[in-house]
């Protein structure tokens, strides 16, 4: 599979604009997740063998997650199981329905094996994403694995009011889905960065606390998204803030506005792009970052690392460096369907030669080593 995607489907698609062949393929797979019958074989070409994991709650089948960006309007909901997914989260969605930021928004860095987008939160509303989840439900199609949904703020929405837009979000989705993650660490919302700061970041988690309590429903884990570029100070604020607050967790890390060195003009040229830069240029920052909250954190906060994963090596550092589940989007890109399968066999086999049968035995196993205390 991943030779016929790397010599026949990728040129094809990368011959596209990003966003027009990101919204072909998803057409592509809201077909077949709409078909039990491709679905299946689908599966049977792509699924992943089992590797549970218990966390928040959930049974997850195995650890690699579908990353927020992918699937913004759950157009192919059951079809992210079927190519071997333990998870999903959905979106990013906002309270307002909104279009994003102008076009071209999307841009390709290849030899560089990586992405920036400025999309800007593209998508059709919570309450209108809550109407397509119920009848993904309704039609007895909703997939076997744990499915979240990534929180944005409204555009159009000042930041002194972003916690009643996020819990307006919150409260027309809590009963449909598995799990929440806030995201305060897009680049792409003018300020909405600014939310990370400690008491703004309070705010919004009070916010989502009282309409918990205040109103009948599921009250799904809620975790919260970071930015790389934070300083290792500023995630220590985060970090205590969670504990204090009891948030079920951080998802490490979103993509970057930081640029590596490039002497190619064509890369240079997309370097220069503003937006979010995901892909292999982000995998070592992010893995530093989730090896620091991993340390402050003493392990007792899990942590879903996300950011350049391409190789079983770049999922098994982030392990060690304290991710409990992992989250691929750039490397589902350029690595193809069969991805899930390669890491989570991958995985499997490095778990059996250590002689160990929980994937949760050598989460952080890299920083213990290296820093014994405090363990994680």
């Amino acid at each position: 599979m991943s030779w016929l995607y790397k010599s026949a489907i990728r040129p094809l698609l990368f011959r596209q604009d990003p966003e027009r062949a990101h919204n072909q393929a998803l057409r592509s797979l809201g077909w077949i997740a709409r078909h039990p019958s491709a679905t299946s074989i689908l599966n049977a070409a792509c699924g992943a063998p089992p590797l549970p994991v218990s966390l928040f709650g959930l049974d997850f089948p195995n650890p690699i997650g579908l990353a927020a960006g992918m699937d913004k309007h759950a157009d192919a909901l059951p079809a992210w199981a079927a190519l071997g997914f333990g998870f999903s989260e959905l979106g990013a969605v906002t309270w307002h329905p909104q279009p994003g930021n102008p076009t071209p928004r999307v841009f390709r860095a290849i030899n560089a094996k990586g992405i920036i987008n400025r999309m800007g939160f593209n998508n059709p509303g919570a309450e209108a994403l809550s109407k397509t989840l119920i009848w993904w439900r309704d039609s007895g199609l909703w997939p076997s694995h744990p499915v979240g949904i990534n929180l944005g703020k409204s555009k159009i929405t000042p930041l002194e009011e972003a916690p009643e837009d996020y819990a307006r979000s919150f409260q027309a989705l809590r009963d449909q889905l598995d799990f929440f993650v806030v995201n305060v660490s897009s680049p792409n919302t003018p300020n909405l960065r600014h939310l990370q700061d400690r008491d703004a970041l309070g705010r919004i988690f009070t916010a989502l606390a009282e309409t918990a309590a205040s109103k009948p429903g599921r009250n799904p884990p809620i975790l919260v998204k970071v930015a790389p570029d934070l300083t290792f100070e500023a995630l220590d604020e985060i970090v205590s803030l969670v504990e204090e607050r009891k948030i079920a967790g951080i998802v490490a890390t979103n993509t970057t506005v930081t640029r590596p060195p490039a002497t190619e003009p064509a890369l240079q040229q997309v370097f220069s792009e503003a937006g979010g830069l995901s892909g292999k240029p982000l995998r070592e920052r992010s893995t530093e970052v989730i090896r620091h909250l991993c340390r402050s954190t003493g392990g007792r906060v899990p942590i879903i690392g996300v950011g350049g994963i391409f190789t079983v090596e770049d999922a098994w550092e982030k392990i060690e460096a304290g991710a409990s589940l992992l989250q691929v989007y750039t490397g589902f890109v350029y690595e193809g369907p069969g991805l899930v399968n390669t890491l989570v066999t991958g995985i499997s086999q490095k778990l059996k030669l250590l002689n160990q049968s929980r994937l949760q035995n050598v989460v952080g196993s890299g920083v213990r080593t290296r820093h014994p205390s405090p363990p994680c």
